[in-house]
């Protein structure tokens, strides 16, 4: 029987694993994520896997990956340097939904043209200003596409790409491709993160391929979306966007593979992010509103999701506030200080030693910076190229890197492109000095955060009074932010609500004094009631205390470390398809369809036409993409209105959804 082989790349580790058949899991290994090149990783992590099993590469007659890349992205605010083409929008309707935000300060084009509501032209499109916009802009990695109604006649979408494609060979997203709803700034914002995420992940693909036949394994490659449904490697270079969520999307499907589990808060941990969603009767809720990362909310389909910048390589900041001060984690993931010293020992402790004998604590103490090798330095202002050259291409200490202060803001830009990455103290590292890891340089972890316990708080006395204390402190804040993250799903899973916000439900004094068990003229008890498949490799570490936090009974599944991996290869290959029919005068049906609309006099006929369009797209796209035994389902949504006691017809929604297993390739 042809194994499965499933490989997911998080912001830590990378993580493979071979299952066979139904329930089976044969071996799996983990490995580092090499950013740099992210290809040496998986390829290790392949070949570790391929030797615990002792099979040969031949035996594997399916890939698929996951990865949290394009979620750590968003989160991290990374990406390449992208323009949006914004056509018959107003220049005010950039501040709407976040997208000016979404560009972080990289060009748009507000152009004239777009499409009404019935998919009539609203106004030509101004191809001369396109053309002098795409003369004027250099170092753009990606191009977006939104116009008005664009869902209802994608043509001014389409010759925008068409002129984009021909003057520059930059990749286009269109967001009538993305989604088929309505809404243009919140597909604008959809399309502007594709941008951004397409060299990466078409980076990531390649390389994963590169490495699949260097290791001698023919099978096809498949992609994990945000939904957990599988795509092909080709489809994912075309819409990165869908690959938002795949890992923890993944990691769900991986989660009710595990343990059977009904009804439950699954809570992946990784190095850049948790991620919790509800498994209810058997299935991952879809959030209806799509799938919202690092602030942006898309319209992307994805298990409806909480994700939080907090994991184990989370950056610890320190409270000086208040008389005894504490600690706060996240949002943004460093490299831990045992980390980095694990690859530049001698230079690491040489600095932490000196910064130790130092009478006062400085401003970057325990910070480290180091280029990424084989990320291109495209577009980056003289500042930036300054520090580039100073940091070279070893590790540095920040304190040697940053000489003025207008400089931090620069370093901040490197790291949000994924140039640089630096280093801190993490929860990673509270762990090696508690004992509860090994895996890198817990001398370096130690003294890193015995330098940060130096620290003053409001008092004037120390942070903490030794690292042992201090990194205790981190690990008692990760269960406590984690327990944070656990509440805020389930109070917004409560059907009825309670009147207040999940966040400030989360934050009651009235929820944490019956987590403590209060008990006064009032008793108070408050529990998580359902269970908590806790995930990823330092579950174990963390969630016990989570789980007694919360009162529940808290799941660590067997092979738990790499979830991820094994929903990688378990789900099914499902492509879904939208579209319209409206009704723009009474006894007239128009469809709208990828080549304009096509209008009709009996809506039944006009729904036929679209569904067959639809159904012909989706099972065809689902077929090329490598699925076999392909079930078909459609949903209608008809909208009416009561005139005169008489039903009016006014808008249909279709939805075609074709689904199949990934064909497996028979050596």
């Amino acid at each position: 029987m042809a194994l499965a082989l499933g490989v997911d790349t998080g912001g830590t580790y990378t993580d493979a694993v071979l299952v066979r058949g139904e329930r089976e899991v044969i071996a799996s290994a983990k490995s580092l994520t090499t950013r740099a090149d992210l290809a040496i990783g998986v390829g290790r992590a392949i070949s570790t896997v391929l030797a615990e099993a002792e099979i040969a590469p031949d035996q594997i007659g399916l890939a698929s990956l996951s990865t949290t890349l394009a979620t750590n992205a968003l989160v991290e605010g990374q990406g390449g340097r992208i323009a949006l083409i914004y056509v018959g929008f107003r220049e005010s309707d950039l501040e709407k939904h976040g997208l000016r935000d979404a560009l972080k300060g990289d060009p748009a084009l507000v152009l004239s043209g777009g499409h009404n509501h019935a998919g009539g032209e609203k106004e030509p499109l101004d191809t001369e200003a396109l053309e002098a916009f795409l003369k004027s802009h250099e170092g753009i990695s990606g191009y977006a596409v939104a116009a008005q109604f664009a869902t209802r006649n994608p043509a001014h979408e389409l010759e925008v790409a068409r002129v984009v494609a021909e003057r520059t060979s930059i990749p286009v997203t269109c967001s009538h491709h993305l989604s088929a709803k309505l809404n243009g700034p919140k597909r604008a914002v959809t399309a502007v993160l594709n941008a951004r995420l397409i060299g990466m992940i078409d980076r990531l693909i390649g390389r994963a391929q590169d490495q699949l036949k260097e290791q001698g394994i023919s099978a096809p490659m498949m992609v994990v979306r945000g939904d957990g449904a599988l795509m092909s490697a080709e489809q994912a270079r075309e819409r990165p966007i869908e690959t938002i969520l795949s890992g923890p999307a993944a990691s769900i499907v991986g989660a009710r593979w595990l343990t059977n589990a009904d009804n439950a808060l699954v809570s992946d941990i990784g190095g850049t992010t948790t991620d919790v969603a509800l498994i209810r009767d058997g299935k991952p809720a879809i959030d209806p509103a799509g799938a919202q990362v690092g602030g942006f909310r898309t319209m992307v389909e994805a298990v409806a999701m909480r994700t939080h910048g907090l994991g184990g390589d989370s950056q610890v900041h320190v409270l000086t506030e208040g008389l005894q001060g504490g600690v706060f984690l996240g949002p943004r993931r460093v490299l831990p200080v045992s980390l980095i010293a694990a690859e530049a020992p001698e230079v690491v402790h040489a600095e932490l030693d000196e910064q130790l004998r130092a009478t006062t604590v400085g401003e970057h103490d325990t910070r480290f910076a180091r280029r990424v090798a084989g990320i291109p330095a495209e577009g980056v202002g003289p500042r930036e190229a300054v520090l580039l050259d100073r940091l070279g291409d070893g590790v540095l200490a920040l304190s040697k890197l940053l000489q003025t202060r207008m400089e931090h803001g620069a370093l901040t830009r490197l790291v949000d492109r994924g140039i640089v990455q630096v280093s801190g103290v993490t929860p990673s590292d509270a762990s090696h000095v508690l004992g509860r890891l090994d895996d890198w340089d817990a001398k370096a972890a130690h003294k890193a955060i015995e330098l940060m316990a130096r620290k003053r708080v409001g008092s004037g006395e120390k942070l903490a009074r030794s690292p042992e204390a201090l990194a205790q402190m981190i690990v008692d804040q990760l269960t406590e932010q984690t327990s944070l993250t656990l509440l805020e799903t389930a109070f917004a899973e409560e059907v009825d609500g309670f009147g207040l916000s999940p966040q400030e439900l989360a934050r009651h004094v009235l929820t944490h004094r019956g987590l403590a068990k209060h008990r006064g003229l009032i008793a108070l008890d408050t529990a998580m009631n359902v269970d908590v498949v806790g995930l990823g490799a330092s579950a174990p570490s963390y969630y016990p205390a989570v789980g007694e936090r919360l009162h529940c009974n808290m799941i660590l599944p067997e092979h738990a470390g790499v979830a991820n991996a094994i929903g990688a290869v378990v789900g099914r290959m499902t492509l879904r398809r939208s579209g319209t029919v409206t009704s723009p005068a009474e006894g007239r049906y128009r469809v709208h369809l990828e080549e304009g609309p096509q209008d009709f006099l009996d809506s039944s006929a006009a729904l036929k036409v679209l569904e067959t369009a639809l159904r012909g797209e989706a099972e065809g796209a689902v077929r090329e993409a490598g699925a076999e035994d392909i079930r078909v389902t459609v949903e209608r949504d008809i909208r009416t209105a009561k005139i005169e006691a008489q039903e009016v017809f006014v808008e249909a929604l279709v939805t075609v959804e074709a689904s199949g297993r990934p064909r497996v390739a028979v050596g």
